[in-house]
């Protein structure tokens, strides 16, 4: 009898643990069973932004998430999209056609993006929406130099480049979308001098009158903030540069949310509005990026 009574109050006892665990269980997965998903970015202003704006996103959203937000350069985030080592980041279509694709300058927004999106699929990439802001590249000087030389479009600076001094940065002086581009479209661009500056020095080199003009982005916040001018590319040389996020195929296909919650968020990045996220970075307030990409999602109902 006692043999028995012990059988049975150990038979109780494991119950009671496996019960138990499985209540534990069920519990890990309604509030957990959403992946991790790696978020990545290039290091410079408005991908820290958009990178934000995705990772805080996808955490309201139940995923936790991975961030690599200061990659450097585009080389370097693809090989790690490639290899597994992000799930996601922003990209413009310009980049990935001319830098990653090696392909032939198109400036037709629908026919680059349509492009990119099918060469991608040979590494079993897909691209989401597109944004409807074009950060392409942009040639930028101060009221006063634009009034001097009479600077308007590209033509006009690159007739008067021969008298003026330009801030260059790196690779552009290299990139076949850079100034041998411009060279070989335009002719002209024979600058007096182009010192080299960092990216981030560039417009204070036009402050301090160090350069009369140097080449910025469209959606550059101090472009608008600091009362620059941009100059026309009146021969349509650079393709467009919308952000179109990359995603890993396998993790879209296992989350197919994630690409739903990056569409939202690219759907509301126009012009106007990344110019001004970024402008909340650079400008006097020098705010951080992820306090501005929370201010943002919360203004836009897309976290609490």
């Amino acid at each position: 009898m006692k043999s028995i009574r012990k059988m049975l109050i150990i038979s109780m006892v494991c119950m009671f643990v496996v019960v138990a665990a499985a209540c534990g269980n069920n519990s890990n997965t309604s509030s957990g069973d959403k992946p991790t998903i790696k978020v990545g970015a290039k290091a410079f202003t408005e991908q820290y932004i958009i990178g934000e704006l995705y990772s805080q996103a996808l955490e309201e959203a139940g995923y936790k998430v991975k961030r690599s937000l200061n990659l450097a350069g585009t080389q370097i985030a693809f090989e790690a999209l490639k290899k597994g080592d992000i799930d996601l980041y922003p990209e413009y279509t310009g980049t990935a056609l001319m830098d990653v694709l090696k392909g032939e300058v198109m400036t037709d927004t629908q026919t680059v993006y349509d492009e990119v999106k099918k060469q991608y699929k040979q590494w079993d990439i897909e691209l989401l929406d597109r944004t409807s802001f074009n950060n392409t590249y942009v040639m930028v000087t101060t009221k006063e130099v634009a009034e001097k030389y009479n600077l308007k479009t590209l033509s006009d600076l690159a007739a008067a480049a021969k008298d003026l001094t330009f801030a260059i940065i790196p690779e552009v002086g290299e990139r076949p979308d850079g100034l041998p581009g411009l060279q070989k479209l335009y002719g002209g661009f024979k600058f007096k001098a182009t010192p080299l500056f960092d990216g981030g020095l560039k417009y204070k080199a036009l402050q301090s009158k160090e350069a009369d003009v140097t080449i910025g982005f469209g959606t550059d916040g101090q472009i608008a903030g600091l009362d620059l001018v941009s100059l026309e590319d009146d021969k349509k040389f650079w393709p467009p540069y919308q952000v179109a996020t990359q995603i890993r195929g396998e993790t879209l296909k296992n989350n197919p949310e994630v690409g739903e919650i990056i569409n939202k968020i690219n759907a509301l990045l126009t012009s106007e509005v990344m110019t001004n996220l970024n402008w909340k970075a650079d400008g006097d307030a020098k705010e951080e990026p992820k306090d501005i990409a929370k201010e943002f999602l919360k203004e836009n109902g897309l976290i609490k």
